[in-house]
C-alpha cells in the first residue's frame, strides 16, 4: 500500500500537470488574439505616416481604460501595464518597419 504522503504528492503532481496544460491552452488563445491584433495593425500601417505611429494621447487613454477594465476582472494594474506597454512598444517597432 502507498503511504498517504506519496498519494498526496501524486495528486499534487497530477493537479500541477492539469493546471499547466490549462495555462498552455490559454497561452495559445492569447497567441491567436495577438495574430488578429497584428492583422489590424497591418491595416493601420496603410493609413499612417511614420510621424503618426506614436500617439501618446491614445496610448495613455488605452492604458487607463485597460487598467480600469483589468481591475473589474481582478487583474492587478502592474500586470496590465507591464504587458500592454511591452505589446504597444513591440507593435510600434513593427509599424516602423512596415511603413
Amino acid at each position: 500500500m502507498i503511504k498517504k504522503d506519496k498519494l498526496s504528492l501524486l495528486r499534487k503532481k497530477r493537479n500541477l500537470i492539469k493546471i499547466r496544460k490549462n495555462i498552455d491552452n490559454i497561452d495559445l488563445k492569447i497567441l491567436k488574439l495577438l495574430s488578429l491584433r497584428r492583422k489590424e495593425v497591418v491595416k493601420i500601417t496603410k493609413l499612417k505616416t511614420k510621424k503618426e505611429i506614436i500617439d501618446k494621447k491614445r496610448i495613455n487613454s488605452m492604458l487607463k481604460n485597460l487598467v480600469y477594465k483589468g481591475k473589474i476582472l481582478n487583474i492587478e494594474p502592474f500586470i496590465v501595464l507591464k504587458i500592454w506597454k511591452a505589446m504597444i512598444s513591440s507593435f510600434i517597432k513593427f509599424e516602423k518597419n512596415k511603413i
